[in-house]
């Protein structure tokens, strides 16, 4: 079993910031209700440009919703270009920590912060999901090439296994990891 810090715990079983905000400025849903996690994250700007108000919505395990709890903290009062700044390390940071295993769930939090900063930039319309950067490498988990190379660049992730706990891709049917296993290989070549 994994051991989770007092502070995952805490956000777990007392999670801040929960609900929706009518009418947001910023709306990012990520994830897939399919593969197990799915986030939704709003936020309202105050008349400065910063966050006054932050909210969020998940499925999934205690984990997603500590990270998505501890995320609402770090974006209030943040510039939407300070909020654009936070990497899935400091979510995982500052719970103290998670377990390896659990990294997508920090990743999921900032992919749906970027993509409710994305929304507020393109005027509030919802970008196209199905369009994504780069080409799928998981088609269980729908993750991309881009996906697995910036997991691998922004967390100096060398196997796998590693790979497979921060995207969940290669998770499932398996497939794809003779690829993912390519793409660490030429990126820690390349190093």
């Amino acid at each position: 079993m994994w051991d989770y810090t007092d502070k995952v715990k805490d956000h777990y079983m007392n999670p801040r910031n929960v609900g929706e905000i009518e009418s947001p400025d910023g709306f990012g849903e990520v994830g897939n209700l399919s593969c197990g996690d799915a986030m939704r994250l709003t936020f309202k700007l105050d008349e400065t440009g910063k966050i006054a108000e932050v909210k969020f919505k998940t499925f999934g395990c205690g984990s997603a919703i500590a990270s998505a709890s501890i995320l609402t903290e770090l974006c209030a009062g943040k510039t939407l270009e300070e909020a654009q700044n936070i990497t899935n390390k400091e979510i995982a940071d500052a719970l103290g920590g998670l377990p390896r295993e659990k990294m997508h769930c920090s990743v999921m939090g900032q992919e749906a912060l970027h993509a409710a900063i994305e929304y507020y930039k393109n005027g509030g319309k919802k970008p196209d999901t199905k369009v994504k950067e780069g080409t799928i490498v998981c088609v269980c988990f729908n993750v991309t090439d881009a996906e697995i190379e910036r997991a691998v660049k922004e967390n100096g992730l060398k196997t796998l296994v590693d790979v497979t706990n921060f995207t969940k891709a290669g998770g499932a049917c398996g497939k794809c990891r003779e690829k993912i296993q390519g793409l660490i290989n030429k990126l820690t070549e390349a190093v």
